[in-house]
């Protein structure tokens, strides 16, 4: 049975020597240059891996290569399985 409900899970990305790079690059250049490129590889590997409109990517963690998502669990086991993606966990909000 396919889950429907979407919900917020943390998306960590496996090494990457390019954000390694512009991470080193404590210049104002650099971080700019940084936040794009993290920007543009997790919405490629979003938009390659799900269906447009089915999910909503909240922000681009910089300091850790991750991003956060809004997906169903079908849709993060689908995320597991891509091969830049390190680890996928549900976002678990405490009272």
């Amino acid at each position: 049975m396919e889950s429907t409900k979407s919900e917020s899970y943390f998306v960590f990305m496996n090494y990457d020597p390019e954000y390694q790079r512009l991470l080193n690059d404590r210049t104002k250049r650099g971080t700019n240059e940084l936040d794009l490129y993290l920007n543009r590889k997790h919405d490629e590997v979003l938009a390659r891996t799900l269906e447009p409109g089915s999910y909503k990517k909240t922000c681009s963690f910089v300091i850790v290569d991750g991003f956060e998502v809004e997906i169903t669990e079908d849709q993060a086991n689908v995320l597991r399985s891509v091969k830049e993606v390190r680890v996928v966990e549900k976002n678990e909000e405490f009272p």
